[in-house]
């Protein structure tokens, strides 16, 4: 949540960590973005680096690091993000399948978005107050 001062949008479970190190081994680096809707709801899908191509309208969220050589990015379409831009997101995993296009996919875990209320210190750190 707070790292030397400064705020995040988006951090990450321990849980979370070590499934990224693990896939991260098998598929190398990795980035998220957080899905919109359609097939996989709004999962977070979890891509190796240059596999899903980010655009313009799409949104970095920060980077969360998971003890892996290269954080971790975390992106969010632009317009998604104007609902969810008074939120702090944490990524987690629990059992269950993964999201058919997500590398977590065949491990029998899946990532999925925790998410509370800015506070008014982060509203104010964002702009946002």
């Amino acid at each position: 949540m707070v790292s030397i001062g400064t705020y995040q949008r988006v951090d990450l479970t321990d849980a979370a960590a070590v499934l990224l190190r693990e896939l991260t081994q098998q598929h190398g680096p990795l980035m998220f973005h957080q899905s919109g809707g359609c097939c996989d709801g709004s999962s977070p899908m979890c891509y190796p680096v240059g596999m899903f191509i980010t655009g313009p309208s799409d949104v970095l969220l920060g980077t969360v690091d998971a003890g892996t050589d290269a954080p971790v990015e975390v992106y969010m379409s632009e317009s998604q993000f104007e609902y969810w831009k008074y939120t702090h997101l944490t990524i987690d995993v629990v059992e269950g399948r993964g999201a058919g296009f997500s590398v977590e996919g065949p491990t029998g875990k899946r990532f999925l978005i925790r998410s509370r209320m800015l506070n008014d210190a982060e509203l104010q750190y964002f702009g946002l107050a």
